[in-house]
């Protein structure tokens, strides 16, 4: 039960859904954008969210696409885990999103939800980012279309007031090659402590992570380091390791050098599977 009242709004359109967001930020109301809305709900029960108005996006048109459009696959903020994790459009996406979470929280856990939540994992980020997809933002200065590796990548960047509306994919990437593997300590559904996706393009490999740091994230310099086959695959892991650009976790889930353990062995399995040629496949398992 969440202990404080809140107005609730559910617009018809994303003009509609800016525009109440405005009025509601100029009255004090800290207003939220809603669409599955399990972490609202579970982080206000808790007392660690406080909101005076929440703005339900469900009913946004252009929310709830799911289908290729000429060269791109469009997916709408409002799809949830379990739309995509059934659905063939985007297999490396489905395997992602199956693993995120049980059946029940995938019903209402949506693709917007979980690239811009607060809890720190944001698994169904990496398939975005391997795919050098675009977001499509609406606030209060009107549309705009950006990189994912510019609001996503790492901490969100969106400017206040934004709402994802659609991400955008070239759908001559969603076939391609891929690994997806999720190392849990204990239970099959649980965070991660490391999770990764790949593909296989003819550039070479491209990696993203989950659950290793306090953001999820994909960064070139790893790829560059990963790709450098003149290089034997433990100098190459090691040298990630190295310079590896956020600090590696060190919580209740793991300690920071278990992560590492972990990390280095899933490197050495994901290139093994992609450098392999193994077809497109994803894994789950606990350490």
């Amino acid at each position: 039960m969440i202990s404080y009242d809140f107005d609730y709004y559910k617009p018809t359109t994303y003009q509609e859904a800016v525009h109440i967001y405005q009025q509601a930020e100029a009255n004090g109301q800290e207003p939220l954008y809603y669409a599955g809305g399990t972490e609202i709900i579970s982080m206000a029960r808790l007392m660690q969210l406080r909101t005076g108005a929440v703005i339900d996006i469900k009913a946004v048109p252009e929310c709830n696409v799911l289908h290729i459009y000429g060269e791109q696959l469009v997916i709408g903020a409002a799809i949830t885990l379990t739309t995509l994790s059934e659905s063939p459009i985007f297999p490396l996406l489905a395997d992602t999103a199956r693993r995120i979470a049980d059946h029940t929280n995938r019903n209402k856990i949506t693709v917007g939800g979980n690239l811009c939540g607060k809890f720190i994992y944001r698994e169904a980020l990496l398939p975005f980012l391997l795919a050098d997809s675009q977001v499509v933002l609406m606030g209060p200065n009107g549309i705009r279309h950006v990189s994912v590796h510019q609001v996503l990548n790492g901490q969100p960047q969106l400017a206040k007031g934004e709402l994802v509306l659609q991400i955008l994919t070239d759908k001559r990437v969603i076939d391609l090659p891929y690994f997806t593997v999720k190392k849990t300590k204990m239970e099959k559904i649980d965070y991660p402590i490391v999770r990764i996706s790949a593909l296989r393009t003819k550039e070479g490999i491209r990696i993203a992570f989950s659950g290793v740091s306090a953001v999820p994230f994909r960064s070139r310099m790893i790829e560059d380091i990963l790709n450098e086959v003149s290089l034997p695959l433990e100098e190459r892991i090691e040298r990630i390791i190295r310079i590896w650009p956020f600090p590696i976790l060190n919580d209740i889930l793991s300690s920071a050098a278990y992560r590492t353990f972990v990390l280095r062995n899933t490197i050495i399995e994901t290139v093994a599977a992609l450098e392999g040629g193994v077809d497109n496949h994803g894994w789950n398992s606990q350490m």
